[in-house]
């Protein structure tokens, strides 16, 4: 409230007391509007960040523009690139052929002859008779329907003169004992859920079309019964990746229905691994109903080597009581200094997201030039070009981690940069570990297609189940086996393997 100046008192110390009044009114302003700028920025940053996620496109680079108006980065490192001039080698580059694709040779052709009839084989100017001289030759792709076969097994009796001896031939191990399910037609049901993302109601609908009445409760049960047949290459597979000395994991929330002592809107998690060695790659997933750290101290039990991950704190026991090598994820900083630069709305000005953004990028571009080199060599180049860009990034993050509020999208990604800096740039140390979790990631993304398409799974069984045949299908996929031809083989071999070698000729890549 303001005081009209024939009612300020003539006394000086009350002056000074109402001078020291009016001040302490005004800091308390001050701060409370302050307080509120703070609260607009942030408010308006998440909703330029919300637009931006709704509206624009959802790549993390910058464009040429932002990055012409921001040119603090190229000054900075050519201070503090290698003087020496750069050579890159580049792959040789084949243009392809424009117009339609050929068919795949190996494809099954039908031929279907084209002729002329007698009477236009008489050329009509002289009334001789055509002779052939060649021929036109143009292909379609034609598919014809799933072929659906009832497979009879007839098992042929024998028996004695005597009347004491009768034989029945023996029917061969099954993957379902009893049931009308062959391998082919759980090869087909398996792949179609877990790797084309069909529901199985869906596939009930599809198979009732052509007069196959199979209920989807017969064909969830199904499920499970292959899931808890399967285990035993599931066992190897883990043996296999636990040996290797790199592993990548990741994990994502599913919905279980039925869950003991858990509500059915409850989230457990999926938890993603992949490793093992390049040429017998590994793919393994696992249900947990919690995300807490007990989960990877379990997965990762009797793992040494270099462990890479998102930022979750889950993962840091594990790491200490196994001595693990933690390697971060650079996409997740990426992604958050993209999501910093998004959050600033149509700005023109460059800023610090963009200068960080800008540096991230730089080591993405040394990845690509590495990306066809052998590991030494990759080590070697990292050492030359990347090195030089964390130094240059260190350094800048040291001078503006403290003039930014951490509570803005720049700060939030300023301060996950500082938090896992160590765990960032130990991708250096070997040629052979990646810049970020993005194999895990890519992994994970089939479960998370299919889980838009089924929604839940109703029971732990199931969902254990589901683990365990995504886990076949994506390790197929990583060691270039065809999933259907794979599992079909799987289910027709691994009934009758009754030792642990002829479990193990059945593994991908063995």
């Amino acid at each position: 409230m303001s005081i009209a100046l024939d009612q300020l008192p003539d006394d000086v110390d009350a002056l000074k007391a109402l001078v020291a009044e009016q001040s302490k009114k005004l800091d308390h302003v001050v701060a409370r509007n302050d307080q509120l700028q703070s609260k607009v920025t942030l408010l308006q940053e998440q909703l330029n960040l919300a637009l931006a996620r709704r509206y624009a496109a959802s790549s993390e680079k910058i464009s040429p523009d932002q990055i012409r108006l921001f040119d603090e980065a190229e000054a900075g490192m050519a201070t503090s690139a290698p003087a020496e001039e750069e050579t890159v080698t580049v792959p040789a580059y084949t243009r392809q052929k424009r117009g339609r694709k050929k068919l795949p040779e190996g494809l099954p052709r039908v031929e279907v002859i084209h002729e002329l009839t007698d009477d236009e084989r008489i050329c009509p100017h002289d009334g001789h008779a055509l002779t052939e001289i060649g021929e036109v030759i143009s292909e379609q792709l034609d598919i014809v329907p799933a072929k659906i076969q009832v497979i009879r097994h007839v098992r042929k009796q024998y028996a004695c003169a005597c009347g004491q001896c009768i034989k029945t031939a023996a029917l061969p191990a099954q993957p379902i004992p009893k049931s009308l399910a062959s391998p082919g037609l759980l090869a087909h049901i398996t792949v179609s859920k877990y790797q084309d993302a069909l529901p199985l109601h869906r596939q009930e609908a599809i198979l009732k079309r052509i007069g196959v009445d199979l209920p989807r409760a017969t064909l969830a049960n199904w499920m499970i019964q292959a899931g808890t047949l399967v285990q035993p290459i599931i066992n190897l597979l883990r043996e296999r990746l636990l040996s290797y000395d790199i592993l990548q994991m990741d994990e994502t929330p599913v919905q279980v229905l039925k869950e003991p002592g858990k509500a059915a809107q409850s989230k457990s998690y999926l938890w993603v691994q992949r490793g093992g060695p390049p040429d017998q790659r590994v793919i393994l997933y696992d249900y947990d109903p919690s995300r807490s750290q007990a989960v990877p101290k379990r997965l990762l039990e009797g793992f040494r080597g270099y462990l890479q991950t998102d930022g979750y704190d889950g993962y840091n026991a594990a790491v200490a009581v196994n001595g693990l090598a933690h390697v971060g994820c650079m996409a997740h900083a990426r992604r958050r200094f993209s999501d910093a630069v998004k959050a600033q709305g149509r700005k023109k000005k460059a800023s610090t997201a963009h200068h960080g953004l800008a540096l991230i990028q730089k080591l993405y571009r040394v990845e690509k030039q590495a990306r066809t080199l052998s590991a030494e060599e990759r080590h070697a180049h990292r050492q030359r070009h990347a090195r030089p860009i964390f130094e240059a990034l260190r350094s800048w993050l040291d001078k503006v981690l403290p003039q930014v509020p951490p509570t803005s999208a720049t700060g939030k990604a300023l301060h996950y940069l500082h938090n896992e800096w160590d765990k960032l740039v130990r991708y250096l140390e070997d040629g052979r570990l990646e810049i970020d979790n993005n194999g895990a990631e890519n992994a994970i993304r089939p479960f998370v297609m299919g889980r838009k398409n089924w929604l839940f799974s109703a029971s732990v069984k199931g969902v254990k189940a589901s683990a365990n045949l995504y886990s076949l299908i994506e390790t197929a996929k990583a060691n270039g086996l065809e999933p259907y031809a794979y599992l079909r083989r799987i289910f027709t071999e691994l009934p009758r393997a009754d030792t642990v070698e002829a479990i193990e000729t059945l593994l991908p890549g063995a």
